[in-house]
């Protein structure tokens, strides 16, 4: 499927979801589900049963259909460890990837285990404070005055593995003005869309601000998933990922599919990956239709 710029040509957009669903889910049994938060799982405002025209049900059946089937469901999310506890806690998730791939937290038998995934970053310390001590986050706030501001007030809760931003840059330039000025052991990641681009965001003069993290070369979602496969014995053919931005379609080759929500269509739009789809749904409601194919059969619904 592909949408048309009429300036720009055609734009490559992923295959619709509804298309492949139903065979993905005669060929795959689907032990783990990972699934990014805001955006996906959660809904306008960050709420569970928020969706496009107000309170839906689907994506809480969706979460409940997984625990009666025991699957696992695995948040993944560029929040804190802190900001995402309570989520887990209360969808009943086995684990959390928080700080975009950085740390990962396992619930286990009423406790919690902490694994640091730090990448290229050798301390001491950690990453976010070997970058404040850098000056890298002040020269991309330099190299990019007017584009690229802190992604307040989150940029501010504590942090081990990443700095927040938001704005509109590109990707590679910025890894390569990073590279350039001696900041090569840094990336910064692109974790999609925030709603309200101009309109919420006036000071920055532009229609689309990106949420993006700046962490050590190797912590992305990716390389957290495949640790988190590694630790629990996972075949990537039993696990599927949801999500709305680009760092979710980076997950695809530790996956047997990665399914986009509606809502990050633009995000992903032009990236070609082979075991991605795009669904028809937003946020939770995505989710719900991903989920529901591989726990015999979508919930029954009163959204629409």
């Amino acid at each position: 499927m592909s949408s048309t710029d009429e300036a720009a040509g055609p734009v490559l957009q992923l295959p619709p979801a509804a298309e492949h669903l139903p065979e993905l889910a005669r060929r795959l049994s689907i032990r783990t589900v990972y699934v990014d938060l805001d955006g996906t799982l959660l809904g306008p405002g960050g709420s569970l049963i928020a969706g496009p025209d107000g309170p839906v049900t689907d994506p809480v059946r969706a979460v409940v259909a997984l625990a009666r089937a025991g699957i696992d469901l695995v948040l993944s999310s560029g929040r804190t460890a802190d900001t995402m506890r309570e989520v887990a806690r209360l969808v009943g998730a086995r684990a959390c990837i928080a700080e975009l791939g950085g740390l990962i937290v396992y619930r286990e038998a009423g406790t919690e285990r902490l694994v640091r995934n730090f990448g290229a970053f050798a301390g001491p310390g950690t990453p976010y404070l070997a970058i404040e001590r850098s000056g890298a986050a002040g020269f991309l706030l330099d190299e990019f005055a007017g584009r690229l501001e802190p992604h307040a007030p989150w940029a501010y809760l504590p942090r081990e593995a990443s700095m927040l931003f938001r704005g509109r840059v590109d990707e590679a330039e910025a890894v390569r003005s990073l590279d350039a000025a001696g900041y090569g052991w840094l990336d910064l990641r692109d974790n999609g869309i925030i709603p309200g681009g101009r309109r919420r965001f006036p000071h920055l003069d532009q229609d689309e601000v990106h949420a993006y993290h700046l962490v050590p070369a190797g912590v992305n979602k990716r390389s957290a998933v495949a640790r988190d496969r590694a630790e629990r014995g996972m075949a990537a053919d039993a696990c599927i990922a949801i999500g709305d931005s680009p760092t979710d379609l980076d997950v695809a080759p530790e996956v047997a599919a990665v399914f986009v929500v509606a809502n990050g269509a633009p995000s992903v739009a032009g990236r070609d990956v082979a075991n991605a789809y795009l669904l028809d749904r937003p946020w939770g409601l995505g989710f719900a239709d991903a989920v529901s194919a591989f726990v015999g059969g979508r919930p029954d619904t009163d959204n629409g």
